[in-house]
Protein backbone atom coordinates (compact mmCIF):
# COMPACT_ATOMS: atom_id res chain seq x y z
CA UNK A 1 0.00 0.00 0.00
CA UNK A 2 1.22 3.25 -1.19
CA UNK A 3 -0.14 5.86 1.72
CA UNK A 4 -0.92 9.57 -0.40
CA UNK A 5 -2.41 13.14 1.03
CA UNK A 6 0.16 11.71 4.50
CA UNK A 7 0.03 15.41 5.65
CA UNK A 8 -3.36 16.49 4.20
CA UNK A 9 -6.10 14.63 5.98
CA UNK A 10 -9.67 14.37 4.77
CA UNK A 11 -12.35 15.96 5.91
CA UNK A 12 -13.50 13.20 8.18
CA UNK A 13 -9.83 13.07 9.83
CA UNK A 14 -8.53 9.63 7.90
CA UNK A 15 -5.49 9.72 5.59
CA UNK A 16 -6.42 7.65 2.13
CA UNK A 17 -4.44 4.73 1.31
CA UNK A 18 -4.64 4.00 -2.34
CA UNK A 19 -3.67 0.10 -3.71
CA UNK A 20 -0.64 -0.26 -5.55
CA UNK A 21 -0.43 -3.89 -7.05
CA UNK A 22 2.31 -4.60 -9.39
CA UNK A 23 1.44 -3.64 -13.20
CA UNK A 24 2.68 -6.34 -14.78
CA UNK A 25 0.02 -8.94 -12.53
CA UNK A 26 -2.72 -7.06 -13.03
CA UNK A 27 -2.76 -7.14 -17.12
CA UNK A 28 -2.42 -10.66 -16.94
CA UNK A 29 -5.36 -11.22 -14.58
CA UNK A 30 -7.30 -8.98 -16.77
CA UNK A 31 -5.65 -10.75 -20.23
CA UNK A 32 -6.84 -14.39 -18.72
CA UNK A 33 -9.98 -13.85 -17.81
CA UNK A 34 -10.99 -11.20 -19.07
CA UNK A 35 -11.44 -8.77 -17.05
CA UNK A 36 -11.33 -4.67 -17.00
CA UNK A 37 -8.13 -3.26 -15.54
CA UNK A 38 -9.95 -1.71 -12.53
CA UNK A 39 -11.40 -5.55 -11.63
CA UNK A 40 -8.00 -7.22 -12.07
CA UNK A 41 -6.44 -4.57 -9.94
CA UNK A 42 -8.99 -4.84 -6.58
CA UNK A 43 -8.41 -8.80 -6.96
CA UNK A 44 -4.40 -8.78 -7.48
CA UNK A 45 -4.33 -6.09 -4.54
CA UNK A 46 -6.26 -8.54 -2.25
CA UNK A 47 -3.69 -11.30 -3.41
CA UNK A 48 -5.89 -13.29 -5.78
CA UNK A 49 -3.17 -14.25 -8.93
CA UNK A 50 -4.63 -14.76 -12.41
CA UNK A 51 -4.79 -18.85 -12.02
CA UNK A 52 -6.72 -18.46 -8.87
CA UNK A 53 -9.16 -15.71 -9.89
CA UNK A 54 -12.23 -18.22 -11.33
CA UNK A 55 -11.84 -20.43 -8.16
CA UNK A 56 -11.91 -17.08 -6.20
CA UNK A 57 -15.27 -15.72 -8.29
CA UNK A 58 -17.01 -19.00 -8.11
CA UNK A 59 -15.88 -21.02 -5.28
CA UNK A 60 -16.86 -24.99 -5.25
CA UNK A 61 -17.54 -26.11 -1.43
CA UNK A 62 -16.29 -29.85 -3.26
CA UNK A 63 -13.06 -28.33 -4.05
CA UNK A 64 -12.40 -26.60 -0.23
CA UNK A 65 -14.28 -28.57 2.16
CA UNK A 66 -12.00 -31.24 3.71
CA UNK A 67 -13.25 -34.49 5.79
CA UNK A 68 -14.71 -33.07 8.49
CA UNK A 69 -12.83 -36.25 10.53
CA UNK A 70 -9.69 -34.15 10.26
CA UNK A 71 -10.68 -31.98 13.04
CA UNK A 72 -9.70 -33.35 16.19
CA UNK A 73 -12.34 -35.35 18.00
CA UNK A 74 -15.09 -35.03 14.66
CA UNK A 75 -14.57 -39.25 14.26
CA UNK A 76 -15.63 -39.24 17.79
CA UNK A 77 -18.33 -36.68 17.77
CA UNK A 78 -20.21 -37.94 14.70
CA UNK A 79 -20.20 -41.61 15.80
CA UNK A 80 -21.97 -40.54 19.33
CA UNK A 81 -24.13 -38.64 17.80
CA UNK A 82 -25.25 -41.16 15.01
CA UNK A 83 -25.45 -43.63 17.29
CA UNK A 84 -27.99 -41.25 19.46
CA UNK A 85 -30.06 -40.65 16.78
CA UNK A 86 -30.23 -44.82 15.71
CA UNK A 87 -31.24 -45.47 19.68
CA UNK A 88 -33.63 -42.56 19.85
CA UNK A 89 -31.37 -40.97 22.96
CA UNK A 90 -33.07 -37.53 24.21
CA UNK A 91 -30.35 -35.15 22.76
CA UNK A 92 -30.58 -31.67 24.70
CA UNK A 93 -28.40 -28.37 22.62
CA UNK A 94 -26.85 -25.37 24.44
CA UNK A 95 -26.39 -21.98 21.79
CA UNK A 96 -24.95 -18.70 21.88
CA UNK A 97 -28.03 -15.62 22.19
CA UNK A 98 -26.17 -14.16 18.90
CA UNK A 99 -27.10 -15.09 15.43
CA UNK A 100 -23.72 -17.48 14.67
CA UNK A 101 -25.45 -19.35 18.16
CA UNK A 102 -29.18 -19.26 16.32
CA UNK A 103 -27.94 -20.31 13.35
CA UNK A 104 -25.89 -23.01 15.01
CA UNK A 105 -28.64 -24.63 17.02
CA UNK A 106 -31.13 -24.37 14.13
CA UNK A 107 -29.23 -26.12 12.31
CA UNK A 108 -28.26 -29.27 14.45
CA UNK A 109 -32.45 -28.76 15.44
CA UNK A 110 -33.68 -29.09 12.25
CA UNK A 111 -30.77 -31.91 10.97
CA UNK A 112 -32.25 -34.44 14.19
CA UNK A 113 -35.53 -33.54 13.87
CA UNK A 114 -35.42 -34.35 9.92
CA UNK A 115 -34.55 -37.87 11.59
CA UNK A 116 -37.03 -38.42 14.21
CA UNK A 117 -35.47 -37.08 16.78
CA UNK A 118 -36.99 -33.95 18.76
CA UNK A 119 -34.18 -32.29 20.43
CA UNK A 120 -34.37 -30.25 23.68
CA UNK A 121 -32.69 -26.48 23.45
CA UNK A 122 -31.85 -23.97 25.53
CA UNK A 123 -30.64 -20.10 24.56
CA UNK A 124 -29.24 -18.58 27.92
CA UNK A 125 -30.47 -15.13 28.53
CA UNK A 126 -27.85 -12.53 28.53
CA UNK A 127 -28.44 -12.08 32.94
CA UNK A 128 -28.06 -16.08 32.71
CA UNK A 129 -24.70 -15.44 30.87
CA UNK A 130 -22.68 -16.73 28.48
CA UNK A 131 -22.91 -20.92 28.00
CA UNK A 132 -23.33 -23.79 29.69
CA UNK A 133 -24.85 -23.59 33.16
CA UNK A 134 -25.04 -25.78 35.86
CA UNK A 135 -28.99 -24.93 36.09
CA UNK A 136 -29.26 -25.74 32.27
CA UNK A 137 -27.56 -29.38 33.42
CA UNK A 138 -29.68 -29.97 35.71
CA UNK A 139 -32.63 -28.77 33.73
CA UNK A 140 -31.56 -30.77 31.10
CA UNK A 141 -31.42 -33.88 33.26
CA UNK A 142 -35.04 -33.79 35.14
CA UNK A 143 -36.07 -34.13 31.68
CA UNK A 144 -34.21 -37.32 30.71
CA UNK A 145 -30.61 -35.31 28.71
CA UNK A 146 -28.81 -38.61 27.61
CA UNK A 147 -26.50 -36.36 25.38
CA UNK A 148 -25.81 -32.80 25.93
CA UNK A 149 -24.29 -30.86 22.95
CA UNK A 150 -23.26 -27.19 23.21
CA UNK A 151 -23.12 -24.92 19.67
CA UNK A 152 -20.73 -21.59 19.66
CA UNK A 153 -20.11 -22.26 23.14
CA UNK A 154 -18.23 -24.67 25.57
CA UNK A 155 -14.31 -24.26 24.49
CA UNK A 156 -13.77 -22.86 28.41
CA UNK A 157 -17.03 -23.89 30.44
CA UNK A 158 -14.71 -26.09 33.14
CA UNK A 159 -16.52 -26.41 36.16
CA UNK A 160 -20.44 -26.79 34.50
CA UNK A 161 -18.71 -29.75 32.51
CA UNK A 162 -17.09 -31.11 35.37
CA UNK A 163 -20.27 -31.41 37.03
CA UNK A 164 -22.19 -32.66 33.90
CA UNK A 165 -19.18 -35.77 34.41
CA UNK A 166 -20.56 -35.98 38.04
CA UNK A 167 -23.98 -36.29 36.40
CA UNK A 168 -22.75 -38.97 33.79
CA UNK A 169 -23.93 -37.00 31.32
CA UNK A 170 -21.61 -37.23 28.36
CA UNK A 171 -21.16 -33.72 26.42
CA UNK A 172 -19.80 -33.26 22.80
CA UNK A 173 -18.66 -29.32 22.23
CA UNK A 174 -19.12 -28.05 18.88
CA UNK A 175 -16.97 -24.61 19.11
CA UNK A 176 -15.00 -21.68 17.35
CA UNK A 177 -13.90 -19.59 20.16
CA UNK A 178 -9.96 -19.28 21.05
CA UNK A 179 -9.11 -22.26 23.51
CA UNK A 180 -6.62 -22.09 26.20
CA UNK A 181 -4.14 -24.94 26.89
CA UNK A 182 -6.12 -27.20 29.04
CA UNK A 183 -9.15 -28.31 27.91
CA UNK A 184 -12.73 -29.06 29.31
CA UNK A 185 -13.34 -32.73 30.39
CA UNK A 186 -15.91 -33.57 27.53
CA UNK A 187 -16.58 -36.58 25.35
CA UNK A 188 -15.66 -34.60 22.36
CA UNK A 189 -14.00 -31.36 22.09
CA UNK A 190 -14.39 -29.87 17.67
CA UNK A 191 -13.11 -26.78 17.88
CA UNK A 192 -10.85 -25.75 14.99
CA UNK A 193 -9.01 -23.17 17.27
CA UNK A 194 -8.03 -25.95 19.71
CA UNK A 195 -4.42 -25.38 20.08
CA UNK A 196 -3.94 -29.14 19.50
CA UNK A 197 -5.34 -28.81 16.17
CA UNK A 198 -3.36 -29.28 12.79
CA UNK A 199 -2.46 -26.63 10.36
CA UNK A 200 -2.98 -28.47 6.69
CA UNK A 201 -6.46 -26.62 6.32
CA UNK A 202 -5.53 -23.18 8.48
CA UNK A 203 -9.05 -21.66 6.83
CA UNK A 204 -11.26 -23.33 8.83
CA UNK A 205 -10.10 -21.44 12.15
CA UNK A 206 -11.70 -18.87 10.06
CA UNK A 207 -15.27 -20.81 10.50
CA UNK A 208 -17.90 -19.68 12.33
CA UNK A 209 -19.45 -22.20 14.55
CA UNK A 210 -22.04 -22.56 11.96
CA UNK A 211 -19.33 -23.70 10.02
CA UNK A 212 -18.15 -26.02 12.35
CA UNK A 213 -21.86 -27.34 13.38
CA UNK A 214 -22.41 -27.95 9.45
CA UNK A 215 -19.06 -29.58 8.68
CA UNK A 216 -20.34 -32.13 11.68
CA UNK A 217 -23.67 -32.66 10.25
CA UNK A 218 -21.86 -33.90 7.12
CA UNK A 219 -19.68 -36.64 9.21
CA UNK A 220 -22.79 -37.21 11.18
CA UNK A 221 -24.77 -38.04 8.00
CA UNK A 222 -21.88 -40.23 6.08
CA UNK A 223 -22.17 -41.98 9.84
CA UNK A 224 -25.62 -42.94 9.54
CA UNK A 225 -25.07 -44.00 6.11
CA UNK A 226 -21.74 -46.59 6.50
CA UNK A 227 -24.45 -47.77 9.09
CA UNK A 228 -27.20 -48.53 6.86
CA UNK A 229 -29.57 -46.17 8.24
CA UNK A 230 -31.14 -44.62 4.97
CA UNK A 231 -31.62 -47.71 3.49
CA UNK A 232 -35.49 -47.37 4.30
CA UNK A 233 -35.66 -43.92 4.71
CA UNK A 234 -35.13 -40.44 2.74
CA UNK A 235 -31.26 -39.41 2.29
CA UNK A 236 -30.89 -35.99 4.29
CA UNK A 237 -30.19 -32.86 1.56
CA UNK A 238 -27.75 -31.40 4.03
CA UNK A 239 -27.17 -28.65 0.96
CA UNK A 240 -30.76 -26.83 1.79
CA UNK A 241 -29.79 -25.33 4.90
CA UNK A 242 -26.68 -23.80 3.86
CA UNK A 243 -29.01 -20.44 3.91
CA UNK A 244 -28.00 -20.94 7.55
CA UNK A 245 -24.55 -21.47 7.52
CA UNK A 246 -24.45 -18.39 4.96
CA UNK A 247 -26.67 -16.24 7.85
CA UNK A 248 -24.47 -17.32 10.65
CA UNK A 249 -21.12 -17.05 8.88
CA UNK A 250 -22.04 -13.17 7.87
CA UNK A 251 -22.88 -11.96 10.96
CA UNK A 252 -19.96 -13.18 13.27
CA UNK A 253 -18.04 -10.84 10.65
CA UNK A 254 -15.32 -13.89 10.14
CA UNK A 255 -13.02 -13.85 6.68
CA UNK A 256 -15.20 -14.78 3.86
CA UNK A 257 -12.60 -16.44 2.33
CA UNK A 258 -11.81 -20.27 1.32
CA UNK A 259 -14.29 -22.44 2.27
CA UNK A 260 -16.34 -18.96 4.29
CA UNK A 261 -16.44 -17.75 1.13
CA UNK A 262 -17.84 -20.72 -0.74
CA UNK A 263 -20.43 -21.34 2.26
CA UNK A 264 -21.82 -18.21 1.93
CA UNK A 265 -22.33 -17.40 -1.95
CA UNK A 266 -23.80 -20.85 -2.15
CA UNK A 267 -25.98 -19.94 0.54
CA UNK A 268 -27.52 -17.26 -0.65
CA UNK A 269 -28.27 -19.23 -3.75
CA UNK A 270 -30.33 -20.91 -1.00
CA UNK A 271 -31.68 -17.83 0.53
CA UNK A 272 -32.89 -16.52 -2.60
CA UNK A 273 -35.10 -19.76 -3.44
CA UNK A 274 -36.86 -18.78 -0.01
CA UNK A 275 -36.95 -22.42 2.01
CA UNK A 276 -36.67 -20.98 5.02
CA UNK A 277 -39.60 -19.66 6.39
CA UNK A 278 -37.98 -18.04 8.64
CA UNK A 279 -35.68 -16.16 6.86
CA UNK A 280 -38.75 -15.37 4.14
CA UNK A 281 -40.53 -13.61 6.91
CA UNK A 282 -38.54 -11.57 8.04
CA UNK A 283 -37.18 -10.64 4.66
CA UNK A 284 -40.68 -9.52 4.10
CA UNK A 285 -40.94 -8.16 7.51
CA UNK A 286 -38.35 -5.24 6.31
CA UNK A 287 -39.41 -4.71 2.56
CA UNK A 288 -36.26 -6.66 1.01
CA UNK A 289 -37.95 -6.35 -2.59
CA UNK A 290 -34.58 -7.77 -4.15
CA UNK A 291 -31.85 -10.85 -4.76
CA UNK A 292 -30.70 -10.85 -1.13
CA UNK A 293 -26.51 -10.16 -0.80
CA UNK A 294 -24.35 -10.40 2.29
CA UNK A 295 -25.09 -6.53 2.70
CA UNK A 296 -28.91 -7.93 3.64
CA UNK A 297 -27.88 -10.64 5.86
CA UNK A 298 -25.51 -8.57 7.89
CA UNK A 299 -27.36 -5.04 8.24
CA UNK A 300 -30.57 -6.23 7.74
CA UNK A 301 -31.89 -9.53 8.77
CA UNK A 302 -28.42 -9.98 11.29
CA UNK A 303 -30.03 -6.99 13.74
CA UNK A 304 -33.07 -8.27 14.03
CA UNK A 305 -32.20 -12.14 15.24
CA UNK A 306 -29.51 -10.66 17.26
CA UNK A 307 -31.80 -8.32 19.42
CA UNK A 308 -34.15 -11.26 20.69
CA UNK A 309 -30.56 -11.84 22.55
CA UNK A 310 -29.52 -8.27 23.24
CA UNK A 311 -33.20 -6.71 24.67
CA UNK A 312 -35.99 -9.43 24.35
CA UNK A 313 -35.85 -13.35 24.46
CA UNK A 314 -32.99 -14.92 23.52
CA UNK A 315 -34.43 -18.26 22.22
CA UNK A 316 -36.18 -16.03 19.62
CA UNK A 317 -34.13 -16.26 16.72
CA UNK A 318 -33.90 -20.04 16.89
CA UNK A 319 -37.33 -20.18 16.79
CA UNK A 320 -37.76 -18.48 13.60
CA UNK A 321 -35.07 -20.20 11.98
CA UNK A 322 -36.37 -23.77 12.78
CA UNK A 323 -40.41 -22.19 12.45
CA UNK A 324 -42.10 -24.67 9.63
CA UNK A 325 -45.28 -22.42 10.27
CA UNK A 326 -45.96 -19.50 8.01
CA UNK A 327 -48.04 -17.87 10.82
CA UNK A 328 -45.92 -18.65 13.14
CA UNK A 329 -43.08 -17.08 11.32
CA UNK A 330 -44.37 -14.00 10.51
CA UNK A 331 -45.50 -13.29 14.56
CA UNK A 332 -41.86 -13.91 15.28
CA UNK A 333 -40.13 -11.51 12.54
CA UNK A 334 -42.48 -8.96 13.81
CA UNK A 335 -41.32 -9.26 16.84
CA UNK A 336 -37.92 -9.63 16.74
CA UNK A 337 -38.44 -6.43 14.61
CA UNK A 338 -39.81 -4.55 17.38
CA UNK A 339 -37.05 -5.56 19.51
CA UNK A 340 -34.39 -4.15 17.47
CA UNK A 341 -36.36 -0.94 17.40
CA UNK A 342 -36.18 -1.11 21.20
CA UNK A 343 -32.20 -2.23 20.87
CA UNK A 344 -31.75 1.14 18.99
CA UNK A 345 -33.49 3.27 21.84
CA UNK A 346 -31.22 1.82 24.22
CA UNK A 347 -28.18 1.59 22.01
CA UNK A 348 -28.73 5.72 21.55
CA UNK A 349 -28.64 6.02 25.50
CA UNK A 350 -25.61 4.18 26.35
CA UNK A 351 -23.33 5.31 23.15
CA UNK A 352 -24.28 8.89 24.62
CA UNK A 353 -23.40 8.58 27.94
CA UNK A 354 -19.98 6.66 26.96
CA UNK A 355 -18.98 10.19 24.98
CA UNK A 356 -19.87 12.27 27.92
CA UNK A 357 -17.73 10.23 29.91
CA UNK A 358 -14.95 9.75 27.47
CA UNK A 359 -15.01 13.45 26.30
CA UNK A 360 -15.82 14.79 30.05
CA UNK A 361 -12.01 13.65 30.85
CA UNK A 362 -8.57 13.24 29.82
CA UNK A 363 -7.32 10.48 29.26
CA UNK A 364 -4.55 8.49 30.22
CA UNK A 365 -4.27 5.49 27.76
CA UNK A 366 -4.98 5.05 24.23
CA UNK A 367 -8.15 2.80 24.87
CA UNK A 368 -11.94 4.04 24.76
CA UNK A 369 -12.88 2.19 28.57
CA UNK A 370 -15.98 3.35 29.75
CA UNK A 371 -18.46 1.75 32.14
CA UNK A 372 -22.05 3.15 33.92
CA UNK A 373 -24.78 1.53 36.21
CA UNK A 374 -27.22 -1.03 35.01
CA UNK A 375 -26.30 0.13 31.35
CA UNK A 376 -28.02 -2.47 29.03
CA UNK A 377 -25.78 -5.55 28.82
CA UNK A 378 -27.38 -6.45 25.17
CA UNK A 379 -26.03 -3.02 23.73
CA UNK A 380 -22.69 -2.78 25.06
CA UNK A 381 -21.12 -4.59 22.83
CA UNK A 382 -22.52 -2.38 20.09
CA UNK A 383 -21.51 0.54 21.49
CA UNK A 384 -17.95 -0.76 21.85
CA UNK A 385 -18.23 -1.24 18.11
CA UNK A 386 -19.52 2.47 17.79
CA UNK A 387 -16.56 3.82 20.11
CA UNK A 388 -14.34 2.06 18.04
CA UNK A 389 -15.00 3.70 15.11
CA UNK A 390 -15.53 7.15 16.26
CA UNK A 391 -12.20 7.21 18.22
CA UNK A 392 -10.18 4.72 15.93
CA UNK A 393 -9.54 2.73 19.63
CA UNK A 394 -9.70 -0.16 21.22
CA UNK A 395 -13.30 0.00 22.74
CA UNK A 396 -13.99 -1.11 26.76
CA UNK A 397 -17.67 -1.03 27.89
CA UNK A 398 -19.08 -2.47 30.77
CA UNK A 399 -21.63 -2.30 32.44
CA UNK A 400 -22.05 -2.66 36.54
CA UNK A 401 -24.66 -5.08 37.60
CA UNK A 402 -25.50 -5.88 41.45
CA UNK A 403 -22.98 -9.09 41.57
CA UNK A 404 -20.84 -8.27 38.93
CA UNK A 405 -19.32 -6.38 35.85
CA UNK A 406 -19.95 -7.45 32.44
CA UNK A 407 -18.54 -6.08 29.13
CA UNK A 408 -17.58 -6.38 25.50
CA UNK A 409 -14.74 -5.30 23.88
CA UNK A 410 -13.71 -4.29 19.98
CA UNK A 411 -10.67 -4.06 18.95
CA UNK A 412 -8.58 -2.20 15.85
CA UNK A 413 -5.96 -3.57 14.25
CA UNK A 414 -2.90 -4.55 15.31
CA UNK A 415 -4.41 -5.62 18.68
CA UNK A 416 -5.32 -9.29 19.64
CA UNK A 417 -8.55 -9.16 22.12
CA UNK A 418 -8.61 -12.93 22.62
CA UNK A 419 -5.00 -12.93 23.15
CA UNK A 420 -5.50 -9.83 25.73
CA UNK A 421 -8.54 -11.22 27.65
CA UNK A 422 -6.70 -14.84 28.08
CA UNK A 423 -3.92 -12.54 29.51
CA UNK A 424 -6.07 -10.85 32.29
CA UNK A 425 -7.81 -14.08 32.97
CA UNK A 426 -4.35 -15.63 33.44
CA UNK A 427 -3.89 -12.73 36.08
CA UNK A 428 -7.15 -13.23 38.46
CA UNK A 429 -8.27 -9.64 37.26
CA UNK A 430 -11.48 -11.25 34.90
CA UNK A 431 -13.48 -14.16 36.10
CA UNK A 432 -14.90 -14.86 32.65
CA UNK A 433 -13.80 -13.85 29.32
CA UNK A 434 -12.96 -15.09 25.71
CA UNK A 435 -13.36 -14.27 22.13
CA UNK A 436 -11.72 -13.22 18.66
CA UNK A 437 -9.05 -11.07 17.68
CA UNK A 438 -11.40 -8.04 16.90
CA UNK A 439 -13.87 -9.07 19.84
CA UNK A 440 -14.51 -10.39 23.29
CA UNK A 441 -16.84 -10.18 26.08
CA UNK A 442 -15.61 -10.43 29.50
CA UNK A 443 -16.57 -10.42 33.26
CA UNK A 444 -15.32 -8.89 36.34
CA UNK A 445 -15.59 -7.77 40.10
CA UNK A 446 -16.08 -4.10 40.57
CA UNK A 447 -12.83 -3.20 42.66
CA UNK A 448 -11.33 -4.85 40.00
CA UNK A 449 -12.23 -2.51 37.19
CA UNK A 450 -9.41 0.27 37.55
CA UNK A 451 -6.91 -2.99 37.64
CA UNK A 452 -8.29 -3.90 34.38
CA UNK A 453 -7.85 -0.05 32.90
CA UNK A 454 -4.53 -0.34 33.46
CA UNK A 455 -3.96 -3.77 32.54
CA UNK A 456 -5.69 -3.04 29.48
CA UNK A 457 -3.85 0.45 28.83
CA UNK A 458 -0.58 -0.99 29.20
CA UNK A 459 -1.21 -3.86 27.08
CA UNK A 460 -2.05 -1.38 24.35
CA UNK A 461 0.88 1.13 24.64
CA UNK A 462 2.74 -2.19 24.65
CA UNK A 463 1.69 -3.82 21.34
CA UNK A 464 -0.06 -0.90 19.46
CA UNK A 465 2.08 0.53 16.09
CA UNK A 466 2.14 4.21 16.39
CA UNK A 467 0.29 4.74 12.78
CA UNK A 468 -2.38 2.23 14.05
CA UNK A 469 -3.64 5.69 16.15
CA UNK A 470 -4.46 7.44 13.15
CA UNK A 471 -7.73 6.43 10.83
CA UNK A 472 -7.14 5.34 7.31
CA UNK A 473 -9.17 4.40 4.67
CA UNK A 474 -7.97 1.61 2.16
CA UNK A 475 -9.28 2.98 -1.35
CA UNK A 476 -8.87 0.23 -4.08
CA UNK A 477 -9.23 2.30 -6.92
CA UNK A 478 -9.49 6.31 -8.33
CA UNK A 479 -12.06 6.47 -11.02
CA UNK A 480 -14.20 9.20 -12.91
CA UNK A 481 -17.81 10.17 -11.69
CA UNK A 482 -19.26 8.97 -15.07
CA UNK A 483 -17.74 5.52 -14.95
CA UNK A 484 -19.96 4.88 -12.10
CA UNK A 485 -22.65 3.38 -13.55
CA UNK A 486 -24.75 0.29 -13.59
CA UNK A 487 -22.22 -1.37 -16.28
CA UNK A 488 -19.29 -1.22 -13.35
CA UNK A 489 -21.61 -2.41 -10.74
CA UNK A 490 -22.57 -5.60 -12.86
CA UNK A 491 -19.10 -5.92 -12.85
CA UNK A 492 -18.08 -5.47 -9.20
CA UNK A 493 -20.56 -8.01 -8.58
CA UNK A 494 -17.61 -10.80 -9.17
CA UNK A 495 -16.52 -10.30 -5.86
CA UNK A 496 -19.78 -10.49 -4.12
CA UNK A 497 -20.37 -12.03 -1.62
CA UNK A 498 -18.42 -8.81 0.73
CA UNK A 499 -17.16 -9.37 4.22
CA UNK A 500 -14.41 -9.58 6.54
CA UNK A 501 -11.47 -10.18 4.49
CA UNK A 502 -12.85 -9.40 2.29
CA UNK A 503 -14.71 -5.87 1.70
CA UNK A 504 -16.88 -3.93 -0.60
CA UNK A 505 -14.64 -1.93 -3.04
CA UNK A 506 -13.60 1.35 -1.42
CA UNK A 507 -13.33 3.70 -4.90
CA UNK A 508 -12.45 7.36 -5.26
CA UNK A 509 -14.38 10.24 -7.84
CA UNK A 510 -11.77 11.75 -8.61
CA UNK A 511 -12.19 15.57 -9.47
CA UNK A 512 -16.33 15.33 -9.22
CA UNK A 513 -18.26 18.45 -8.86
CA UNK A 514 -20.63 18.94 -6.61
CA UNK A 515 -23.84 20.13 -7.94
CA UNK A 516 -26.36 19.51 -5.65
CA UNK A 517 -26.24 18.87 -1.84
CA UNK A 518 -29.64 18.99 0.36
CA UNK A 519 -30.84 17.19 3.60
CA UNK A 520 -33.07 14.32 3.82
CA UNK A 521 -34.13 12.40 6.33
CA UNK A 522 -32.32 12.31 9.30
CA UNK A 523 -29.28 14.48 8.70
CA UNK A 524 -28.45 12.17 5.40
CA UNK A 525 -27.00 14.57 2.36
CA UNK A 526 -28.34 13.85 -1.20
CA UNK A 527 -25.50 14.93 -3.66
CA UNK A 528 -25.47 14.97 -7.42
CA UNK A 529 -22.28 14.79 -8.86
CA UNK A 530 -20.79 15.32 -12.41
CA UNK A 531 -16.82 15.12 -13.65
CA UNK A 532 -14.90 16.45 -16.13
CA UNK A 533 -16.39 14.40 -18.79
CA UNK A 534 -19.77 15.32 -17.99
CA UNK A 535 -20.97 12.00 -16.32
CA UNK A 536 -22.60 12.05 -13.86
CA UNK A 537 -23.96 9.94 -10.50
CA UNK A 538 -26.08 10.14 -7.58
CA UNK A 539 -24.87 10.20 -4.40
CA UNK A 540 -25.76 9.95 -0.56
CA UNK A 541 -23.96 10.94 2.92
CA UNK A 542 -25.41 9.38 5.86
CA UNK A 543 -26.03 10.85 9.07
CA UNK A 544 -23.28 13.23 8.31
CA UNK A 545 -25.47 16.78 8.34
CA UNK A 546 -23.67 17.76 11.70
CA UNK A 547 -20.18 16.69 10.84
CA UNK A 548 -17.28 18.76 9.46
CA UNK A 549 -17.67 16.93 6.34
CA UNK A 550 -21.35 17.36 5.75
CA UNK A 551 -21.10 21.34 6.51
CA UNK A 552 -18.36 21.29 4.00
CA UNK A 553 -20.53 19.48 1.41
CA UNK A 554 -23.55 21.99 2.21
CA UNK A 555 -21.13 25.29 2.13
CA UNK A 556 -19.40 24.11 -1.07
CA UNK A 557 -21.70 23.12 -3.98
CA UNK A 558 -19.99 24.16 -7.42
CA UNK A 559 -16.46 23.12 -5.94
CA UNK A 560 -14.49 20.49 -6.98
CA UNK A 561 -13.98 17.48 -4.45
CA UNK A 562 -12.29 13.87 -4.13
CA UNK A 563 -14.92 11.77 -2.72
CA UNK A 564 -14.03 8.21 -1.20
CA UNK A 565 -16.81 5.63 -0.63
CA UNK A 566 -18.63 2.24 -2.09
CA UNK A 567 -20.98 2.05 -5.45
CA UNK A 568 -24.69 0.35 -4.68
CA UNK A 569 -27.35 0.01 -6.45
CA UNK A 570 -30.63 1.68 -6.36
CA UNK A 571 -33.57 -0.13 -6.78
CA UNK A 572 -36.30 2.50 -5.52
CA UNK A 573 -39.32 1.78 -7.27
CA UNK A 574 -37.90 -0.91 -9.77
CA UNK A 575 -34.91 1.44 -10.88
CA UNK A 576 -31.94 -0.10 -11.86
CA UNK A 577 -29.28 2.33 -11.21
CA UNK A 578 -26.18 3.45 -9.76
CA UNK A 579 -25.57 5.29 -6.31
CA UNK A 580 -22.50 6.33 -4.87
CA UNK A 581 -22.69 6.10 -0.52
CA UNK A 582 -19.73 8.58 0.06
CA UNK A 583 -17.62 7.44 3.30
CA UNK A 584 -15.31 10.61 3.02
CA UNK A 585 -14.40 13.65 1.05
CA UNK A 586 -11.39 16.02 0.65
CA UNK A 587 -11.61 19.26 -1.72
CA UNK A 588 -9.40 19.02 -4.64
Amino acid sequence: MVKIFETTKSLNGNIWDFSSPDERLVEQMAQKNNFSLLLAKILVSRGIDADSAAAFIAPKMQNLMPDPYVMKDMQKAAETIANAIIDKKKIAIIGDYDVDGATSSSLLSLFLQELNVDPMLHIPERDEGYGPSVKAVDDFLAQGAELLITVDCGTSAFEVFDYAAEKNLPVIVLDHHEAEARLPKVLALVNPKRLDEQNDYPYLKYMAAVGVVFMTVVAVNRRLREQNFFAERKAVDLLKWLDLVALGTVCDVVPLLGLNRAFVKQGLSVIRQCPNLGISALAEKVAINEAMTSYHLGYVLGPRINAGGRVGDSSFGSRLLCCKDKIQAEKLAEELDNFNAQRKEIEAYVLLQAIEILEGQPQKYPIAFVYGKDWHQGVIGIVAGKLKERYNLPAFVMSIEDDEVKGSARSIAGIDLGALIMAAKEKGILTKGGGHIMAAGFSLEEDKLEEFREFVGNYVNETMQTDSLVPVLDVDASIDAGAANVALLDELQLLEPYGAGNPEPKLMLANALLKKADIVGAGHLRCFLTSLNSGSVKAMAFRCADSEMGKALINGVGKTFNFVGVLRRDNWQGRNQAQFIIEDAMEA
